[in-house]
């Protein structure tokens, strides 16, 4: 799963980007983050989206939040961009 995911949020799109990410076990419990970055033509700047994949046994775990979508001071005004990146996210996860 992790791999299907990866690669498709980096085909989604043009400026998509893989940051960094970390692998750990711990008893048996395997948990992998990982940081992409891409441009949002709709907000005019970068934003990211952090997976995490945690799996025991059978049972696996997907946490997808994104962020840095807003160019307001105070309040988050467009966060069309981070939408669209949670939705190709979801998108790859519905066709597993």
């Amino acid at each position: 799963m992790l791999d299907t995911v990866h690669q498709g949020v980096l085909s989604g799109s043009a400026s998509a980007s893989y940051e960094d990410g970390s692998d750990i076990t711990v008893g048996g419990v395997r948990c992998a983050v990982r940081v992409y970055e891409r441009y949002s033509f709709s907000g005019s700047n970068r934003l990211s989206l952090t997976l995490t994949l945690l799996a025991s046994a059978d049972d696996l775990y997907l946490s997808a939040i994104t962020s840095g979508g807003s160019q307001a001071v105070m309040f988050k005004l467009n966060t069309f961009g981070e939408q669209a990146f949670l939705d190709k996210v979801v998108r790859i996860v519905d066709r597993l």
